[in-house]
């Protein structure tokens, strides 16, 4: 059996089109230049009925016309070669890029549903349907949610990787993409490596799809829990101020006042977490949220005890049964279900757990200080003014009428920060700290490539693009929601 090719049968065809598309486009991008900087200008423009109307093209006109045709040539060759991975099973014919494409088919397809869907219904879904008018915010938001669709159907789904991510198979060490997995059928493996082999023998394809698992289940969530810390000290800081607002602001200050990267690497290195500290810590932070949506119910119902009562209490039993699963560690000190251990529902490794914890506490004091700020400026409006005469409570005005009128900045800084904290776990697993070391995520599989990048760039090309394309998609979707959250 021959190594795969990139392109395979399809090569022939499609290929060509793809290298004039970007030859017309660049040719085009130069005349357009060329022609803007001697002082062409567009062509004539009338209006008719209240609309422009183009009367008359000029040179530059048509050089920005062959550039969209160019690119949507680009793109038509892109999508052919997404459907033909998907149609067509025999990879030696869809060649290594469609073969990858058609391994993504549950991805295409989710993503399809979601933006057919939400384009549908952008009219009656906020601020997120606003979302679908910005292109940049549709590019991004597509961008994101193409890696949560591949950690879900990838991680614990296992739809599309192709082997398991620590499998060894001897000869494969260092293969380049497409190499032949030997005495595949026999032993019942995928046939090839699609993306080729580590320094250890491993699938670069399968590694990178489960790196995107380790991501998605650590850096959504711990910003979040992150914001809930923020957003319950940041809130009462702003509104009431004094020396409520000094004491907070200066632990906030004391923990900024630390590189982000260094107070990380601390927090995380093994000598720290021996001692305990990062399990201790979570058992005080994971309070914050239980409080959060505590206090949040209470004053939203708080005139209505026939439903407040119930609810607070199946929440607080809920909550409280997954904030002993969380820190519950057996032989410390937090030993809280004790002999009780079958109510434990999970257990998170020591290595996320840490890691989890890190990033809650380094992004709290900057979701704070926003969360202060925005506060001193909100609690002067007067729709505050109108809540505290109709006699509401000060929780209830924080909650209800402050904090959904803060939210297009904290949306905005929600995914903003999200792209940090995988930075930051990029940079943890480049380094060796933080996750364990056979763990398939993208610093630490970017880590062990580039020992060797000088002659194999296939291990840690793959995951750095993965990477570089969610931080990009995250900071393009915050930039589509500060467009849209400017115009609410």
């Amino acid at each position: 059996m021959e190594p795969l090719t990139w392109t395979g049968d399809l090569g022939p065809v499609l290929t060509p089109l793809m290298m004039a598309a970007v030859a017309v486009f660049v040719l085009a991008l130069v005349a357009n230049w060329g022609l803007s900087l001697a002082g062409v200008k567009s062509g004539e423009i009338a209006y008719e009925n209240g609309q422009a109307v183009l009367v008359a093209r000029s040179p530059l006109d048509y050089s920005a016309l062959a550039m969209k045709y160019a690119i949507l040539l680009f793109l038509a060759c892109c999508v052919a070669y997404i459907l033909a991975g998907m149609l067509i099973a025999d990879p030696r014919t869809a060649g290594i890029i469609g073969t990858v494409a058609g391994r993504f088919a549950p991805v295409w397809i989710a993503l399809a549903a979601t933006f057919a869907l939400s384009i549908a219904f952008k009219r009656r879904l906020g601020l997120y349907g606003k979302l679908f008018d910005s292109t940049i915010g549709m590019i991004g938001f597509g961008i994101v949610m193409f890696w949560v669709f591949a950690a879900i159907f990838g991680g614990p789904l296992g739809l599309i990787v192709t082997h398991d991510a620590l499998d060894q198979i001897s000869g494969l060490k260092n293969e380049p993409p497409g190499a032949v997995v030997p005495n595949a059928a026999a032993d019942g493996l995928y046939p090839y490596y699609l993306l080729g082999g580590d320094n250890l023998a491993r699938d670069v394809f399968s590694r990178m799809v489960e790196g995107a698992w380790e991501v998605m289940k650590i850096a959504p969530f711990a910003t979040l829990f992150a914001f809930m810390v923020g957003i319950t000290l940041g809130l009462p800081a702003g509104f009431y101020g004094g020396r409520l607002d000094t004491v907070l602001s200066f632990l906030a200050n004391l923990i900024l006042a630390f590189p982000v990267i260094l107070l990380f690497y601390l927090l995380v290195t093994p000598e720290i977490v021996a001692t305990g500290i990062p399990v201790y810590m979570a058992a005080v932070l994971f309070l914050f949220p239980i409080l959060f949506i505590a206090v949040m119910i209470n004053s939203r119902y708080y005139t209505r005890p026939a439903v407040r009562t119930p609810v607070l209490a199946v929440l607080l039993v809920g909550l409280g049964w997954l904030y002993l699963s969380l820190v519950h560690q057996p032989g410390t000190r937090i030993d809280f279900l004790g002999p009780l251990t079958f109510l434990d529902l999970f257990d998170i490794p020591g290595g996320i757990l840490v890691v989890f914890v890190a990033v809650m506490f380094v992004n709290s004091p900057t979701v704070f200080r926003i969360v202060r700020g925005l506060t001193m400026d909100i609690k002067t409006r007067d729709y505050v003014a109108a809540a505290q005469t109709r006699g509401e409570g000060v929780w209830y005005i924080m909650l209800w009428e402050i904090l959904p009128n803060a939210r297009g900045p904290l949306i905005v800084d929600f995914c903003l920060r999200i792209g940090y904290t995988t930075i930051l776990l990029g940079t943890l697993g480049f380094f060796g700290l933080g996750l364990p070391p056979e763990s398939p995520d993208w610093g630490s599989t970017i880590n062990e490539g580039r020992k060797l990048l000088s002659i194999y760039l296939h291990p840690a090309l793959p995951p750095a693009l993965a990477l570089l394309s969610l931080v990009l998609g995250l900071n393009l979707l915050a930039d589509g929601l500060r467009e849209e959250s400017l115009r609410d």
